[in-house]
């Protein structure tokens, strides 16, 4: 099938039969879909996740963690604002490539200036360089892929999107957190996390020298706008004034923010419950207990149940399909509930229910992805639109993750996980009333 052309700005969908004839031979998407979001998620979870681990080893308290790693985050919900500018670049490809290799560059600053005595303040800074380039790398990551691929294709790999993209989570949550662990008892936390963030930094590179060759020429790769900054200005000004007039887009934003109102709050004080002591409500594990039971365990599930979620979408049909994924993405929260209650000592108990947890939210969170790129995107500006859409979905998380070392410190543990699951009812209720179509806006100027 010839790929399709991104040729006009921000990702308008005209195909172009002079760029389709010069194309190369289309590369297989399992080339490049896969090792582009595992580069993808290498970062975020960096910041979302490993740099809290980090922090927790270090002695920060769990308010400060969140709300620190929840601040950075918010470079992901505004990315938008500045993808307009990104087609001053010559090159898609290029640039991915560049992002990746600035990203790898400053994890492994992170890892240098652990060493330094105002280490809290350095490592806060460069870990926002690594979401500003990290961000900025998402926008035009996801213009190739909505680029090349057909929208039964987007379905269909939006599992292994998806999956890899978490797979990161597999790396660092797993991996390298069983190594943080097994070094911090013999080297100290100092030395131990200098080595993750070394080892991180250096994949990232190591990826962003693969994606040279790999990523896929024709529909990435064009010539830099020609509007020049005030072209572009004028451009981001259309793009935002076409998203807003979608047909019901208010109330799409409202869905796409509370879908993550219980992953956001669960993902940030899941991590930090299991090594919180006995004594205050955790579960008292060891940096490398947390790394097989949450990272090894957990994160295999999570990669069953993204790629189970994008098939069961594609036959299914996303309308159809949206209802059963809420409830696979929240009902499973009630597994930390159980947790918090019960404190069990069994690791293989942990793990297993953190599998079903993850299994449940891997399958889940592939609904969001689809009803942004298909349902909000659709339209001329579809790659900047899904930029829009995508940046909202990064606020919801970064709104209920900010708060949540907030709500955990005055509930306690055990409350807060039931907390979390009446937080995910409303997007259940409002999914009853939402409409799974193309919402067209009115024809750019």
């Amino acid at each position: 099938m010839t790929a399709m052309h991104d040729t006009s700005p921000l990702g308008a969908d005209t195909p172009s039969a002079t760029a389709a004839a010069a194309a190369p031979r289309r590369r297989h998407p399992l080339a490049w879909v896969p090792s582009l979001y595992l580069a993808q998620g290498l970062p975020f979870y960096a910041v979302a996740l490993v740099a809290g681990q980090m922090l927790k080893s270090m002695g920060v308290p769990n308010d400060q963690i969140a709300r620190w790693t929840g601040a950075i985050g918010l470079a992901w919900a505004f990315k938008a604002l500045w993808s307009p500018f990104l087609e001053l670049a010559p090159s898609k490809r290029l640039a991915v490539v560049g992002l990746q290799l600035l990203g790898g560059a400053s994890l492994g600053a992170v890892a240098l200036a652990l060493q330094l005595p105002a280490w809290f303040a350095v490592c806060i800074a460069l870990l926002a360089v690594v979401a500003l380039a990290s961000s900025t790398h998402d926008i035009v990551a996801d213009g190739i892929y909505i680029a090349n691929l057909s929208a039964r294709e987007q379905a269909a790999y939006a599992g292994w999107q998806g999956a890899f993209f978490n797979a990161a989570k597999f790396l660092s949550l797993g991996g390298l957190l069983i190594l943080a662990g097994y070094l911090e008892d013999r080297i100290g936390a100092e030395l131990a996390w200098t080595t993750v963030f070394a080892l991180l930094g250096g994949l990232l590179v190591l990826l962003g020298l693969y994606h040279l060759r790999a990523l896929p020429a024709g529909p990435g790769d064009r010539s830099a706008s020609q509007g020049g900054m005030g072209g572009i200005a004028a451009t981001l000004a259309d793009v935002i004034r076409t998203f807003f007039a979608k047909p019901g887009i208010w109330v799409a934003i409202l869905f796409i923010i509370l879908f993550r109102a219980g992953e956001g709050q669960i993902q940030s004080i899941g991590p930090l419950f299991l090594r919180d002591a006995r004594e205050v409500g955790g579960l008292g594990l060891s940096t490398a207990e947390v790394g097989f039971a949450y990272g090894t365990v957990g994160t295999a599930a999570f990669l069953l149940g993204s790629i189970a979620g994008g098939y069961f979408t594609a036959w299914l049909s996303l309308r159809r399909a949206m209802p059963w994924l809420i409830l696979a993405m929240n009902l499973p929260n009630a597994v930390f509930w159980y947790l918090s209650e019960a404190q069990p000592s069994s690791l293989a108990l942990i793990s297993g229910a953190l599998g079903l947890e993850m299994f449940g939210y891997g399958f889940g969170f592939v609904g969001v992805t689809l009803f942004i790129m298909q349902v909000v995107a659709s339209g001329r500006y579809q790659t900047a639109h899904y930029a829009l859409g995508t940046g909202f979905m990064q606020l919801g998380f970064v709104l209920f993750k900010v708060v949540s070392g907030d709500i955990q410190g005055a509930l306690g543990y055990r409350n807060f996980f039931l907390w979390v699951l009446v937080a995910a009812l409303p997007v259940l209720v409002l999914s009853r009333f939402m409409r799974m179509t193309p919402a067209e806006a009115p024809s750019a100027s």
